[in-house]
């Protein structure tokens, strides 16, 4: 498909534009004006946890820079601006003491933002659980439905005058699963045993949340985000097919339906039956939540295989390096349409009123020449992608925003500093930000600037510049 060439009102004069970026892993100030530890200020203190032993202690020191940075999302045009709260933060041991300067910071925040024109679009929990509610199971412990409930009350009490829209949780399949079974990220746990609660209770969580919001703020604007990668078989042989299909029902089922009513994809995925060691009466009923939008946030597709080596899941991933397409330092392959496909699986669900997409974006390596950021390669990826989102929004109605992952290059997880998504380029030594190239095209296709199709794009140019 070719949409040839395309600008801003191609989409609509009410479609939402934005920019996102996360409290943990941009801030920085992680012991400074009464924040309590998270339980990453506690993971990456662990040896080998995270690539080059790099930490967010600092990152991009959002913290101290915020004007700066706002400024720059003025500067480019970006009228909405998602960003999370830290909830050691606001309350340093999770339940209890409310940190006054924490707040503080936040209204400060959300007042320049109003201020310049940007509309706040807050993430109430993306991964930084306060690392003494994880002493006591963290996720793992059904208490967290009235520690997370008492958190929402505190925020939504203190912005509601200020706040239109509120996201509950950042992709509940990524925290729980690489925080909980995987072991990836912090807290660090493995198995079934930690998984399977924490799940469960990230669900009830994402209703807890919504409706904590409503019952303070009932017009208020209230979703939630999750996380998607378009999901294909190795080959048409049907081992292979059904594989694909349990890790689509893992990765992209396993949080949206429990929500809508539908409950857990027990029937292809059999161990969801354990959720009902953790099930109490009422957990179906409190499951199901009205969200006013949701958010999905898509990079890439992931081509499954059978594989008797992966209990319960018996399916394997194959990397995109092994299969010589085009990828990003992420290792994920490039494949525009898997935004368009995730668009159209998500908006045929009739719970689903509304959806934007609150993450899209792309790490590549990038090199500040003469003051300058030659990121081709991102905005090769930034422009077909949208190609597909435009796509999208001309055959489904329910699709209603964009968002580019990341504002500024930022403490990527696991990944440490190495990885790049920034429109704005940082330099951890100096703090000096460059905005890039694709920043730049941004700035200039929210002013509905032309833009030319990539279609006659050679990808052997890109790829030469790419693969690792």
């Amino acid at each position: 498909m070719s949409t040839n060439n395309f600008t801003r009102s191609d989409f609509g004069d009410d479609f939402i534009w934005g920019v996102s970026s996360s409290a943990l892993q941009t801030e920085g100030a992680h012991n400074v004006d009464g924040k309590g530890l998270s339980i990453w200020d506690v993971f990456v203190t662990q040896k080998n946890k995270i690539l080059n032993n790099d930490n967010h202690f600092e990152a991009s020191d959002f913290y101290t820079n915020y004007k700066k940075d706002i400024d720059l999302i003025k500067q480019l045009g970006i009228p909405n601006f998602r960003f999370s709260l830290s909830w050691s933060r606001i309350i340093p041991d999770g339940i209890g003491e409310i940190n006054q300067a924490g707040l503080n910071f936040y209204h400060k925040v959300i007042d320049y933002c109003l201020a310049n024109g940007i509309q706040p679009y807050i993430t109430l929990y993306h991964w930084d659980l306060p690392h003494e509610l994880e002493l006591k199971g963290g996720w793992s412990n059904r208490d967290i439905l009235e520690w997370f409930r008492d958190y929402v009350t505190v925020c939504v009490d203190a912005f509601k005058n200020k706040v239109k829209y509120w996201m509950v949780l950042n992709e509940p399949m990524v925290f729980t699963g690489a925080g909980y079974f995987l072991g990836l990220h912090a807290p660090g746990k493995k198995g079934f045993k930690n998984f399977i609660p924490a799940m469960h209770h990230a669900v009830l969580c994402q209703a807890v949340g919504y409706n904590t919001i409503k019952e303070i703020n009932p017009k208020a604007n209230v979703g939630s985000t999750f996380s998607c990668s378009y999901i294909t078989s190795y080959s048409l042989n049907d081992k292979d097919i059904l594989a694909s299909k349990r890790v689509d029902a893992l990765l992209n089922r396993l949080f949206i339906e429990p929500s809508l009513g539908m409950g857990y994809p027990e029937d292809i995925l059999p161990f969801l039956k354990k959720v009902k060691n953790y099930m109490m009466e009422g957990d179906k009923e409190l499951m199901k939540v009205e969200f006013d939008f949701i958010g999905i946030q898509n990079y890439t597709r992931e081509v499954v295989a059978f594989s008797i080596f992966t209990p319960h899941i018996n399916a394997r991933i194959i990397p995109a390096d092994k299969r010589k397409v085009f990828y990003t330092s992420m290792d994920w392959e490039v494949y525009p349409e898997a935004i368009y496909r995730m668009i159209e699986k998500f908006q045929k669900y009739e719970g689903v009123k509304k959806i934007l997409i609150t993450e899209n974006g792309a790490s590549f390596p990038d090199e500040v020449v003469n003051n300058a950021v030659k990121d081709h390669n991102r905005l090769h990826f930034i422009k077909s992608y949208l190609e597909q989102v435009l796509r999208a929004k001309q055959n489904f109605q329910k699709l209603q925003g964009y968002f580019i992952w990341s504002l500024t290059d930022n403490f990527e997880w696991s990944e440490g500093l190495k990885q790049r998504f920034g429109l704005i380029h940082i330099d951890y030594a100096t703090q000096k930000r460059t905005i890039k190239d694709s920043g730049k095209w941004y700035a200039e296709f929210l002013q509905n600037k032309e833009t030319k199709s990539i279609q006659n794009e050679t990808i052997e140019k890109i790829k030469g510049n790419t693969t690792p």
